[in-house]
């Protein structure tokens, strides 16, 4: 009876930590890919100002709602980066405001297997001290083919900030 009572207690240890082990290491799997997104996100926000951050960033199915209450989707952006003729040249050299460096504070990274929500405060500063822009971000990004690509974005101007 005693050995029984011994081969019960084993088994209970043994069950106890089977459990605490996968969720320790399904937790630092999560901890990795939160690191991965975050850093992500960074890479990106410091160099968004060229073609080739936006190519790797958005999947090709992206839906982007911007701040303006615009939809577009990955093509529109790269669209952008094209280039112009002279005639476009001369009205966007007329239109254009200040360079804007962009950076991501207080982000939050939710995991839900292949499939993250990333949070955030996009603080845009303009290169002539002209008025902080800020602005609430939400992305939806996807790991497929063991990449993380962001399908669906929503921003958001925070009012007075």
């Amino acid at each position: 009876m005693t050995s029984l009572i011994r081969l019960c207690g084993l088994l209970v240890v043994i069950l106890t930590f089977i459990p605490f082990n996968a969720s320790a290491q399904s937790s630092d799997a999560d901890s990795e890919q939160k690191a991965v997104l975050t850093a992500m996100l960074h890479k990106f926000l410091g160099s968004s100002d060229q073609r080739e951050a936006h190519v790797i960033f958005w999947a090709d199915d992206l839906v982007y709602t911007s701040s303006a209450g615009s939809r577009f989707g990955k093509a529109d952006i790269l669209s952008g980066f094209d280039e112009p003729d002279e005639a476009e040249e001369v009205q966007e050299a007329e239109d254009d405001g200040p360079t804007m460096a962009y950076t991501g504070e207080d982000v939050k990274v939710q995991l839900f297997g292949t499939t993250a929500i990333v949070t955030f405060q996009l603080v845009g500063t303009p290169d002539d001290g002209s008025e902080v822009k800020n602005y609430f971000n939400t992305g939806t990004f996807l790991l497929r083919d063991g990449e993380w690509r962001a399908v669906a974005w929503q921003a958001t101007v925070i009012p007075g900030a």
